[in-house]
């Protein structure tokens, strides 16, 4: 593979910290909130609230079977991505105080909190996610390396935090350069078949009210036809 630019190997560290060591930190705060011996119990005494979840098309079909697996599986948070863990914390515990609002934004650097922090991993990773070139500026990754690193340690753990500081200064591989830069491709390919099918779902709607203004007309034809048969015929 051919070397890659200090903004690439930038984007491959961010990468790394997002994608391997910040769930974990999640992971770890999740269990504190719902007990693993206790998760199955936990989800099925909460199942209404999360089946509206559910209708809403807040949970997908793939992570409901994460919940609710078929018997004799049960659920497991290691399954579970950050996605799925903030909305049963948003929704199953006390986490946002009634702020709705409380994990769509980074917060401040005074915000420590929870919340905060959890906040700080799912826009860090949003924001990595829609990086289309596949590199990060080293000012940006400074500040949010401090930022990330900081909230790693407060919910997991100060072992998480020396983990962060050693994937900060340690010589990449090729072997760690390859596989996020093969995920950058595909995350590529993956948006542009979405955007794809966004077009011919869009394609298909203006076939439907083409196709329901031609019966519209079609019906219209026939009743004028009909009136002029009946005067014609009167």
């Amino acid at each position: 593979m051919a070397s890659i630019s200090i903004e690439e190997e930038n984007y491959v560290r961010m990468s790394l910290l997002l994608t391997g060591i910040s769930p974990r930190a999640a992971r770890t705060f999740f269990d504190r909130e719902f007990a693993p011996t206790c998760l199955d119990a936990s989800l099925k005494k909460e199942y209404s609230k999360l089946w509206d979840l559910k209708k809403k098309h807040r949970i997908n079909q793939s992570q409901w079977n994460l919940l609710f697996p078929r018997f004799p599986d049960v659920p497991d948070s290691k399954k579970f991505d950050i996605t799925l863990m903030l909305t049963l914390l948003r929704n199953l515990t006390d986490i946002t105080n009634n702020d709705d609002v409380g994990f769509d934004f980074i917060p401040t650097a005074i915000e420590t909190t929870p919340r905060a922090d959890l906040a700080r991993i799912k826009n860090y990773r949003n924001n990595l996610a829609h990086l289309d070139e596949g590199k990060v500026e080293s000012s940006y990754l400074n500040i949010a390396w401090n930022d990330l690193t900081g909230a790693i340690g407060r919910l997991g753990g100060q072992h998480m935090k020396e983990e962060c500081d050693l994937l900060r200064t340690k010589t990449l591989d090729q072997t760690n350069k390859e596989i996020m830069m093969d995920i950058k491709r595909s995350n590529d390919e993956i948006k542009e078949l979405k955007e794809s099918l966004d077009s011919l779902k869009r394609s298909h709607e203006v076939l439907e009210e083409a196709h329901t203004e031609i019966q519209r007309s079609h019906t219209d034809l026939q009743v004028d036809h009909a009136e002029m048969k009946k005067k014609c015929t009167g």
